[in-house]
């Protein structure tokens, strides 16, 4: 995690770099078996993180990185939020989505009710298809006091049909006299996403451009708070985006919107207060909460653009990543969307929605209901905001070096995007030709380059596996069914689940998991590190390991041959290599393993007896999932 921190040389004076510095080239010298000097005068550049938008993450932020301080909330360009006013006692609005795969009116009806007893304070309503009938939305809001609890509708291909459901429930309200004295506290968000739309489903969205125009132009007219037009940016993210991509493409989207109801006649103030944006917040923290705060520089720098600044504070839902949530050790779900939910929140988004920690999984797949992993959805943001009090300061983050620096960093990249989709023909071009989608998917490769080498890592998938955790139902396609958008979502984990799922049918056919045993040379002291890290890799891929513990090396045959399995892994350091690696691999040959591995690099082992060369080298930084679904083969695994 990176810090705010200096290094005071002593009271009352100011930071001391270089000795920070000496410190550092110390450190890493030692670690790198190099002389302090060799590392150059800025040593701390080894410590230094690219993101996949090429935004460098330092280790150490100082005064020298201090950026021009940002206005106050509710001015331009509105990185410390657009409503200087916000109600710092509720915070953000908590926003749970119903009617999903629910098509009686009443059972929703129930549940928002339920929900807003405790804590919802805001609706997002799934209707059409399989979930709630347009038709049904006013009794499934029967009894909603819609100026208290804003709502906003997701209705795909019937967007249009259902905005005009909501329109009429509203004058249905008015006429009867539904006790609202100030009809614009009546918040709706028509839902409308035509361009987003069509790049997540490669088709024509139920409601068009033109047609979502209209709704806005209706919208305009009411004397409710209504915004027809939602850029769902969550669309790109799942699809693999950078945050500078999720962002640029966003703000393309809506620049289209713009110049859509400008020619259709809307005044400028009256189109930019007709979009609200929707972003995913993932766990990483500060990137989170830089993504939320450097969106709405781009977006306000847009409307500068079109000469109305002050219309450019666009609402932000933020919605917790979708391809983060993993299917293996779930429970860790919960940990990822409490730091999702708190760098949203902290970063300024109107609106929070966490996801169950269990949406990537079947219904009931871990045998709690589903109205308990909505109830720890909602109290995750409910501790954060009345328990940890996040809701009580405008933009806490605000001022912080790392932070200014990230925002702003991230604030030109996702501008540079734009930029870019721009001179490409603009949003709807580049998505119709397939270029915004191709540089997404080389993003979204490079970082599953990065997951299966384990530079990322994904606790309970690809580091510290839980082998005893209970199979999951995997279907014909070898994969296990999600309540996630179909066809839409590209998980972080998949590719480990994946091999994790082989090894679940495996146990299903045969009574136990794929094994390997580990031949550890020397002492405990002396192999335990390298058993740890090649236990955990193989724990990754679903294969259980055999370690006999310490044996002398006299014994490793005796031991391979009680494994039961046919591959071994020489696990010991790089001084016991050179001296009884080579016999260990002809012990554990004529013992009957068919394959012998050598947990390291191959340069740990001794030169002059390639002719008993181990078959394959596991160290840190291979392809693992290429490696184990390579030994799954080798342990004739399906």
């Amino acid at each position: 995690m990176t810090v705010d921190r200096t290094v005071e040389a002593e009271p009352g004076v100011g930071p001391d770099i270089e000795a920070w510095r000496r410190s550092v080239a110390g450190v890493l010298a030692k670690s790198r078996r190099v002389s302090p000097d060799e590392l150059g005068e800025r040593p701390e550049d080894l410590l230094a993180i690219r993101t996949e938008d090429g935004v460098t993450i330092r280790p150490l932020y100082t005064s020298a990185d201090v950026v021009p301080e940002q206005p106050l909330p509710g001015q331009f360009p509105f990185t410390r939020g657009g409503d200087p006013l916000r109600d710092v006692n509720r915070g953000w609005s908590v926003m749970a989505r119903f009617g999903v795969n629910e098509r009686d009116p009443e059972a929703v009806n129930e549940s928002i009710l339920a929900a807003l007893e405790s804590g919802t304070s805001a609706l997002w309503l799934a209707v059409g298809g399989d979930n709630l009938p347009v038709e049904a939305i006013d009794r499934a809001l029967k009894g909603v006091l819609l100026d208290l609890a804003p709502l906003t509708l997701d209705a795909g291909d019937q967007a249009g049909v259902a905005a005009n459901a909501v329109l009429a429930l509203l004058d249905a309200r008015a006429r009867e006299g539904d006790g609202v004295t100030d009809r614009s506290r009546v918040s709706i968000g028509l839902g409308a996403a035509p361009l987003t739309t069509l790049f997540a489903n490669d088709h024509s969205p139920g409601v068009d451009l033109p047609g979502a125009v209209r709704l806005a132009a209706t919208a305009v007219n009411r004397e409710e708070t209504i915004r027809a037009l939602m850029v769902d940016a969550t669309v790109f993210h799942d699809a693999g985006s950078s945050d500078a991509q999720e962002i640029g493409a966003a703000c393309a989207a809506g620049v289209e919107y713009v110049e859509a109801m400008l020619e259709a006649g809307l005044s400028i103030d009256h189109a930019l207060g007709q979009i609200e944006f929707r972003f995913a917040a993932t766990d990483d923290q500060f990137q989170s909460t830089a993504k939320f705060r450097a969106a709405r520089q781009v977006w306000a720098r847009v409307a500068d653009v079109f000469e109305a600044r002050d219309a450019g504070a666009a609402p932000q839902h933020a919605v917790t990543s979708s391809a983060m949530m993993t299917q293996r050790d779930p429970w860790v779900n919960m940990l990822r969307t409490t730091v999702a939910a708190f760098g949203a929140g902290v970063g300024g988004a109107d609106t929070v929605t966490v996801l169950p920690f269990d949406a990537a999984l079947p219904a009931g797949a871990l045998g709690v209901a589903d109205s308990f992993s909505q109830r720890i959805a909602r109290n995750t943001q409910l501790l954060l905001i009345e328990e940890s009090n996040l809701g009580r300061v405008l933009d806490p983050a605000g001022g912080s070096w790392y932070v200014e620096k990230l925002t702003s960093d991230l604030a030109h990249a996702a501008w540079a995007v734009l930029q870019s989709i721009d001179a490409a023909g603009g949003y709807s071009a580049v998505v119709e030709s397939g270029w915004l989608r191709g540089k997404i998917e080389a993003v979204r490769a490079h970082r599953e380059t990065e997951i299966s080498r384990r530079k990322i890592k994904l606790t309970g998938v690809n580091e510290f596996p839980d082998s005893a955790e209970k199979p999951l139902p995997v279907g014909a396609d070898g994969t296990v069914p999600d309540r996630l958008p179909a066809g839409r979502v590209f998980r972080y984990a998949e590719p480990f689940e994946k091999l994790r799922n082989r090894s679940d049918r495996h146990l299903a056919e045969n009574g136990s998991r794929p094994t390997v045993f580990l031949a550890p040379l020397g002492p405990l002291a002396e192999h335990n590190i390298r058993t740890t890290f090649i236990a955990n890799l193989l724990g990754s891929g679903g294969i259980e390991a055999v370690n006999p513990g310490a044996v002398e090396s006299s014994g490793l045959a005796d031991a391979a041959r009680q494994s039961g399995t046919t591959v071994a892994v020489i696990c010991g350091t790089d001084k016991r290599y050179a001296q009884e690696a080579p016999d260990a691999v002809r012990a554990l040959r004529e013992a009957g393993m068919t394959s012998v591995m050598l947990a390291g690099p191959q340069s740990a082992y001794p030169d002059e007896n390639t002719d008993v060369s181990p078959d394959a080298y596991l160290g840190a930084g291979i392809d693992a999932v290429a490696a184990l679904a390579e030994l799954l083969d080798t342990l004739g695994v399906q």
